[in-house]
């Protein structure tokens, strides 16, 4: 039987290759396994909507976009029997790297062909669904930034970060995880879904999108001649091993703070408040991934072949619960 499924477009998002979607599904949809229909976004919010309605109507919606068009999407989608799938044509496409769908389209089409599934977690914070990472702090308040400029894509990212990273000031917050609480100046404070903001960063090394668990994860405020080596840590998957930072996992995390929390989902800013609640909701979003092979027969795919190339780092795995004293002895 073949599945129904809807290209939901978003047509001004990361660097513009979603323009040649149109002749490369003609050219590479397998017609066989399905019929398609497309659909151009129009404003912010509007693909959460259009795949509201594609609920009971297709059995898959296909977010063409960067993170916030996959975030709307899958919102939209969780708890449903509707799936998701994704052609990354943003300027991070951070949970499409982590599913290792193919950055090309025409790749990425193929991947929507094989009608493979799986079932993984979402987040939930104060209440709004994150798919892949949420944040508070330093990159809650780039992603605040970055949404008023022009040049987006990666270079922008670069441009701003420096800038902004010499001035900025890291903020007191009480920690409630799994009933134990802390009270701490935080750089930054990640819940990961999956391991990576986006553009192979890695926010959380170990972190497994269908676990039932969130990955925690803490930048102490820490010296700031001392960030060349958070940067490197973040490339090489070692953030776990840097003594101003502390990852765990939890269910369940409650965070305080005196002043007005600024906060993105997938890099979408939002503002919280001065509380937030972020809470785990298991296994409830179906999406498209490669098969098992898919990828090891694409050497040449530029999401793959630094990965056939360089073997992966060792890593020290995370503890399922946060040690006490590991925050230092005021924390608490």
């Amino acid at each position: 039987m073949k599945r129904k499924i809807l290209f939901l477009i978003n047509p001004i998002s990361g660097i513009g290759k979603q323009k040649t979607i149109e002749n490369l599904l003609s050219k590479d949809f397998n017609n066989e396994k399905g019929e398609y229909e497309i659909q151009y976004t129009q404003h912010r919010g509007h693909a959460h909507e259009l795949s509201k309605a594609a609920i009971g109507q297709f059995d898959i919606v296909v977010a063409v976009g960067g993170d916030g068009t996959v975030n709307e999407v899958g919102s939209a989608l969780i708890g449903s029997k509707t799936a998701m799938a994704i052609i990354p044509t943003g300027s991070g496409n951070g949970l499409a790297r982590y599913l290792q769908i193919p950055l090309r389209i025409n790749r990425a089409i193929q991947v929507i062909n094989e009608m493979k599934f799986k079932t993984i977690d979402t987040l939930s914070v104060n209440g709004q669904a994150s798919l892949n990472v949420a944040g508070i702090g330093f990159d809650a308040f780039i992603s605040h930034k970055f949404a008023d400029i022009k040049d987006r894509g990666p270079l922008g990212y670069m441009k701003m970060i420096p800038k902004e990273f010499a001035n900025y000031q890291s903020q007191t917050y009480t920690i409630t995880i799994e009933g134990e609480k802390y009270k701490l100046p935080a750089f930054l404070l990640s819940f990961a879904n999956s391991s990576q903001w986006g553009n192979n960063v890695h926010i959380a090394p170990q972190a497994k999108i269908d676990d039932g668990l969130i990955d925690v994860c803490i930048i102490k405020e820490f010296p700031k001649f001392t960030a060349p080596a958070l940067l490197i840590s973040l490339l090489d998957q070692s953030l776990d091993q840097r003594p101003y930072d502390v990852i765990t996992r939890a269910k369940n995390i409650e965070i305080e703070c005196d002043e007005p929390m600024l906060g993105h989902l997938d890099g979408e800013p939002v503002k919280l408040g001065q509380k937030a609640k972020i809470e785990i909701n298991p296994l409830s979003l179906k999406v498209v991934v490669p098969p098992d092979d898919f990828n090891r027969n694409a050497f040449f795919d530029p999401l793959n072949t630094l990965k056939e190339l360089i073997p992966p780092l060792p890593h020290i795995p995370n503890l399922p619960h946060l040690p006490k004293g590991l925050l230092g002895n005021d924390d608490k």
